[in-house]
């Protein structure tokens, strides 16, 4: 619960989520049929809220919620300092001398082993969670579903029968169709024709760049043509998908409080396969991203997700993501981000050497593996870059980290395993796509950005290695 939530604090937590729902915050709260307990008036005017008796319901709390003591859940005496208990802590009794006792010694799930409340849980009468109204998807959560709710996708047609598949042609194959798909280089179906993306000029006139033929390479001379003097920004990086998750420029967040500048559109030229194309220049100040994307993974829900990205192109600076991120632009705790990242950062984390590694932005922490240093994932000397996470479905506790060199060789698995903590398991993914800054709208990183998907569904290897394949196809084509 939020601290404006006094009149509540006797509430516990909301008893289930409909898929896909979003906390934004500031939605109604639905009442939930069939559940015991009691029904309280909604902080945000809306539909009540239906409250249970708090028999292990796992909702999170934000930094601003209040235990039911009235102490912060994220101030220094409930979550440092010396034990509370009068030694029954972890009997299931909660004391006046215990600030929470939810029936255990185990640390992570809200209340310590000494009967003191995490930093980022909320807990009361002894029970810890997460609440709708915080910003964090989480399951179970019982919020107002989001507006994607009667969106229907419209993906690109099939690859017709012995033609030569896109990325996201293989990832529906293997039953887990792209969300999003964005490339300034080429199309990522068989099929597709429509824009790859759109420039702009200094006078604000825009025009949409398509490929050469459906699912051909981007018609760069119609750049060209449109850009040939004077300033020419990337305003607009299509989705390919059918999902309508565009990216534009990024609104102002938490850590960078003004919006995202848009790209040089004539920064990154290459040539692959015999094709001049562009890719996308990220310099500090320059981001892309989508907070109302709809189709995306949110709490601990499954997804894939890759880019192709310049290997000798990289900063030390936060953080050079792709993927999964807030819909705040904010910082709303471990597990609200799964982002691809590709760079040089150890403020956090780091992999085998000096850099640059592939690992996944999880919030509050970039991993190499679910320690760090993570010797597994060594530092890359790949001229392109093919960097792809991975997150296995509800309850799994399990997670992929994959990298290869985008013009020759295999795919290369460098971490698979459990969450780096349980401050990330379960997660609590929100389904915003961004590119180019981090999660909170850190926004200090510097990288070439060519392609990327995501998808809600853990891929299989097989289909990973054909995608890889594809990739090495177009990226390795003299």
């Amino acid at each position: 619960m939020r601290a404006d939530l006094g009149g509540l604090i006797a509430a516990t937590f909301v008893v289930a989520c409909g898929a896909k729902s979003v906390d934004l915050g500031n939605e109604p709260l639905i009442a939930t049929a069939g559940a015991s307990g009691s029904v309280s008036v909604s902080p945000n005017g809306g539909a009540p809220e239906m409250v249970g008796a708090g028999s292990g319901n796992s909702v999170k709390g934000g930094a601003d919620n209040m235990s039911s003591s009235g102490a912060s859940s994220s101030g220094s005496a409930s979550s440092s300092g010396g034990a509370l208990s009068n030694g029954a802590c972890g009997d299931g009794r909660q004391t006046s001398a215990e600030a929470c006792d939810d029936g255990n010694l185990l640390a992570g799930d809200g209340c310590s082993p000494m009967c003191t409340i995490e930093p980022g849980w909320v807990c009361v009468s002894g029970t810890c969670g997460w609440s709708c109204g915080d910003h964090l998807v989480s399951t179970p959560e019982q919020c107002m579903g989001s507006t994607c709710a009667n969106t229907v996708p419209t993906p690109p047609k099939p690859a017709p029968d012995g033609s030569e598949r896109g990325p996201c042609d293989i990832y529906a194959a293997d039953g887990g169709p792209c969300v999003a798909a964005h490339s300034t280089v080429r199309a990522l179906y068989a099929t597709y024709g429509g824009p790859l993306y759109q420039v702009k000029d200094s006078a604000g006139v825009t025009r949409d760049i398509p490929p050469l033929v459906p699912g051909g390479f981007a018609d760069s001379a119609a750049q060209d043509s449109f850009c040939s003097s004077g300033a020419c920004t990337i305003s607009i990086v299509y989705d390919q998908s059918g999902w309508g998750n565009h990216l534009s420029k990024a609104p102002p967040g938490a850590a960078k409080t003004t919006p995202g500048n848009e790209a040089n559109a004539k920064a990154v030229a290459a040539t692959f396969g015999g094709h001049p194309v562009y890719g996308l220049h990220i310099v500090p100040g320059v981001a892309y991203r989508n907070n109302g994307a709809c189709g995306t993974a949110t709490g601990d829900d499954a997804e894939t997700e890759y880019m192709v990205v310049a290997g000798d192109v990289y900063n030390g600076g936060c953080c050079f993501d792709y993927g999964n991120v807030e819909r705040t632009s904010r910082d709303d705790g471990e597990g609200s981000t799964e982002a691809v990242y590709f760079g040089r950062t150890t403020i956090w984390g780091k992999g085998e050497g000096t850099g640059p590694w592939v690992m996944a932005d999880l919030e509050n922490g970039l991993w190499a593996g679910n320690f760090s240093p993570y010797a597994a994932n060594e530092s890359i000397s790949f001229k392109y870059v093919t960097a792809m996470l991975k997150g296995d479905a509800a309850g799994q506790n399990h997670w992929t980290l994959k990298n290869g060199d985008a013009q020759a060789g295999p795919l290369r698995t460098i971490f698979d395993g459990p969450r780096p903590s349980a401050r990330y398991n379960p997660m609590r993914k929100q389904g915003g796509i961004g590119l180019g800054a981090a999660g909170d709208n850190s926004n200090a990183a510097v990288g070439n950005f060519f392609e990327g998907v995501m998808t809600a569904h853990y891929s299989s290897n097989m289909a990973d290695q054909a995608v890889h394949g594809n990739v090495v196809s177009v990226y390795g084509a003299k």
